[in-house]
């Protein structure tokens, strides 16, 4: 069974960062070894939480697994509490990374041209350079603008669709291009269809671009969701292609149901349900 590292934060209530990712893996027969970097009582989007930081912690779990000779086919990479976390991470993949170890980097910066209040200069400029070590990068629409310079709001003034995917594709091809990984940018929703949502695939020949129905709510945990089973494809062999379908459908599938139930935003969608999709 193939094994992949997950680095990114635990968070007990919001169906997001690892609690997402293993589950989603394991169900796609791959195996999840979690390399927390931090441990939350519950995602941030909550009024209150506990937040424990794992930064001291990380290289631990480098030193330990690097005894065992632990090889891995994938690594995968979410949200950071800070500069130095990247740090430990440089140091992980300069342990762990060969020529066949396929790298995910989701950069979890921010969403809806807002950016999250933990990024300064100095973690984008390291999330910039964590990028570049990447196969595949996740970005959603801000997180995309962060890393490439592309002004947000003058790619949100364009009113026609036409213009706006016209745009939001060279702000991708210029990541693309800057990292020579293949980009997927998510939670696309275009001006005029505001009851679909989309995601493009970029890998410097072709672009892929595919929509699905959207309720207009944003749960937490989705892009989460989302690039699990972009990983969890790729360690099937799968076409990129068609990994971005199938986490479309399962995560439409899913926030579906949630908004039936009426679910808050902030405790996730019901994926557990869906996840036979994914075999």
């Amino acid at each position: 069974m193939k094994k992949v590292a997950v680095i990114q934060d635990l968070s007990s209530f919001g169906k997001c960062s690892l609690t997402a990712a293993i589950p989603v893996l394991s169900v796609m027969g791959v195996q999840a070894c979690p390399l927390p970097t931090a441990v939350f009582s519950a995602q941030t989007g909550y009024p209150s939480f506990y937040c424990e930081d794992f930064t001291s912690k990380m290289n631990y779990f480098t030193e330990e697994w690097s005894k065992l000779n632990i090889t891995f086919e994938g690594i995968y990479t979410g949200f950071v509490t800070g500069k130095e976390q990247i740090d430990n991470i440089f140091r992980f993949l300069e342990t762990f990374q060969t020529k066949e170890t396929a790298l995910l980097v989701d950069p979890v910066m921010g969403d809806v041209g807002e950016v999250y209040k933990l990024y300064d200069d100095g973690l984008l400029h390291q999330m910039k350079q964590l990028v570049k070590c990447a196969d595949v990068i996740t970005p959603n629409i801000t997180e995309c603008c962060l890393l490439t310079g592309v002004s947000y709001t003058k790619l949100h003034s364009y009113t026609k669709e036409q213009d706006f995917m016209k745009a939001l594709e060279e702000a991708g091809t210029i990541l693309q291009q800057q990292t020579k990984a293949k980009v997927i940018i998510t939670g696309i929703n275009p001006p005029s269809k505001h009851s679909q949502i989309g995601n493009m695939y970029l890998d410097g020949t072709n672009t892929f671009y595919s929509q699905n129905e959207y309720n207009g709510e944003n749960y937490s945990g989705t892009g989460d969701l989302f690039a699990s089973v972009i990983m969890g494809g790729l360690m099937r062999g799968e076409k990129l292609e068609h990994c971005v379908q199938l986490a479309q459908n399962f995560l439409t599938a899913a926030i579906q149901d949630t908004s039936k139930e009426q679910i808050p935003r902030e405790a996730g969608v019901n994926f557990e349900k869906f996840l036979k999709m994914l075999i």
